[in-house]
């Protein structure tokens, strides 16, 4: 058959033409259609060669992929199948569940799988992520954002509002994740400090009491 290209796409849908052949013996044409959605990544042919069984086409869709996360020995008594998961890459974090839990066979250690939508294909195959496991969840009276936590003079504590300044207030800290400290002591509910940049707060005293030693 003599391969017939028809026009350059990237992105197709199921069902479209992708080009067109000829038969060397009925000397008739044949479409040759997506059987996919998805993009073209690659093109093994070109206008006019004989085809004979090759591969004309290669087509990927990255709608969804699948992110392989080790678990290591240590590790594998806490995570289970449909744990949520949150999958940090470069370009922020995406949410799933571990679908599956399966041995590899020449490690120690077990695969999680997770199946990741990727509609605006921010996620590529061969991409080196880092995962974090939900296996717990607690509920505290009382919480502060991590961003909000100076250290000052060996403690640790968040600038409050007192009037129209904000006064460093050191706290007592306990459990915490990826976003927030357990307040145990030494702020009330309700009380409103700084939870954005509060290093500048800081900074700012830092400084001044550079200035006021000099």
């Amino acid at each position: 058959t003599d391969f017939n290209g028809r026009f350059t796409i990237s992105n197709v849908k199921t069902g479209d033409v992708l080009a067109e052949i000829e038969s060397n013996e009925s000397l008739k044409t044949y479409a040759i259609r997506s059987p996919i959605a998805g993009r073209i990544v690659q093109r093994h042919a070109n206008t006019g060669e004989v085809t004979q069984d090759q591969v004309l086409f290669s087509i990927a869709n990255f709608d969804t992929v699948w992110a392989e996360l080790r678990i290591y020995p240590a590790q594998q008594a806490s995570v289970t199948e449909g744990q949520s998961v949150h999958i940090l890459t470069n370009n922020g974090s995406v949410e799933s569940t571990v679908d599956h839990i399966v041995p590899s066979m020449e490690s120690p250690y077990l695969m999680a799988r997770v199946k990741l939508a990727n509609s605006k294909h921010a996620l590529s195959p061969g991409l080196m992520i880092e995962a974090r496991v939900e296996i717990g969840r607690f509920s505290v009276p009382l919480a502060v954002v991590k961003d909000a936590v100076q250290t000052l003079e060996g403690r640790q504590g968040v600038f409050v509002k007192a009037g129209d300044e904000y006064r460093f207030t050191p706290l007592v800290l306990g459990k915490s994740d990826d976003h927030f400290y357990e307040v145990i002591d030494g702020l009330e509910a309700n009380s409103q400090y700084v939870s954005e940049n509060s290093y500048l707060i800081k900074a700012d005293i830092e400084k001044s009491e550079a200035e006021h030693e000099h």
